[in-house]
């Protein structure tokens, strides 16, 4: 099933499905698509070199997969991660 997104939902899926620590289960949760419509959204929107260095980077990682992670990862984001918020990078 094809679903309409707007720019701004495109963008988050791939700042999600970029992020190392936001597992594909994240994303599903929050739009509804599956592993593989993630993909195919990546493929559609991003540069060929682009996306074969994400699928190459993301394929088989751990952190990339709920069921797969360890019990010591809780959380979506990098610790380090800047918080964004109305567009605009927060400052120090």
């Amino acid at each position: 099933m094809k679903k309409n997104f707007t720019e701004r939902e495109l963008d988050r899926i791939i700042e999600m499905a970029w992020e190392d620590r936001t597992p594909f289960e994240a994303i599903t949760y929050q739009f509804g698509i599956s592993e593989q419509e993630t993909i195919e959204i990546m493929r559609r929107e991003m540069k060929p070199s682009s996306f074969r260095m994400w699928r190459k980077r993301v394929q088989g990682r751990n952190t990339k997969h709920a069921k797969k992670r360890g019990e010591d990862v809780d959380r979506f984001k990098c610790s380090r991660q800047r918080h964004i918020s109305g567009n605009k990078v927060s400052k120090r």
